[in-house]
């Protein structure tokens, strides 16, 4: 299923380009009247909208002006539930050793984060930054589905996360987790590498592992 901001940059790529055939169909050629290039220049901005959140905000001149932390990429993460968390009978106290994947444009973030039991995926995220002082807090609500041969002891739960973060590309971060089952913690998390294509927790133990 796309992201309702993956469905707006289809959207508006897709009627800027049928805006653009339409002009040109109706006869105004731009390389045959510079007049008639000023038509297209709403189609225009909209392809430039769409490259600016999509790639041209990491470029390293771009995002020096802008100051948008990036964050994307897959981040080994490591839990630390506090001891007053109800954790039922059976279930692990920690370190808990996980992986966290954030898809990023500039405009949207999403999160997920994978265990050896479970995947927890994000919604309504915020990036937030303190004013002067260089640190950025992301926070998400996120919804956590344990596999079923756990769901027995572990069931599905949701929770929010804040995340803290200093300077444009963080190679660390730190944040607090809390759940509807009345537990929280402590997160560390180090950068593993920028690809947000590891499906599985395995997948980006063996990245996490080669890249030691």
């Amino acid at each position: 299923m796309s992201s309702p901001a993956q469905s707006v940059r289809w959207g508006a790529g897709t009627a800027s380009t049928l805006y653009g055939v339409l002009l040109y169909v109706l006869g105004l050629h731009p390389e045959e009247h510079l007049k008639y290039a000023f038509a297209y220049t709403p189609a225009l901005l909209s392809y430039l909208v769409i490259v600016f959140d999509k790639w041209a905000w990491r470029w390293p001149g771009i995002h020096r002006i802008v100051g948008h932390p990036r964050m994307e990429g897959t981040w080994r993460t490591t839990l630390h539930p506090s001891p007053e968390s109800h954790i039922p009978a059976g279930g692990n106290r920690g370190p808990i050793r996980a992986y966290l994947t954030i898809e990023q444009s500039y405009w949207t973030l999403h999160a997920t984060l994978r265990t050896a039991e479970s995947a927890s995926r994000s919604s309504n995220s915020t990036i937030e930054k303190r004013d002067g002082s260089g640190i950025t807090e992301l926070r998400f609500l996120y919804e956590n589905t344990p596999q079923v041969v756990h769901q027995n002891r572990s069931p599905v739960h949701t929770g929010a996360c804040r995340i803290t973060l200093a300077g444009r590309s963080p190679r660390s971060m730190n944040g607090r987790y809390y759940t509807d089952r009345f537990t929280a913690g402590d997160m560390e998390l180090v950068l593993v590498d920028r690809n947000t294509e590891h499906s599985t927790f395995a997948e980006a133990e063996t990245a996490d592992t080669s890249n030691t």
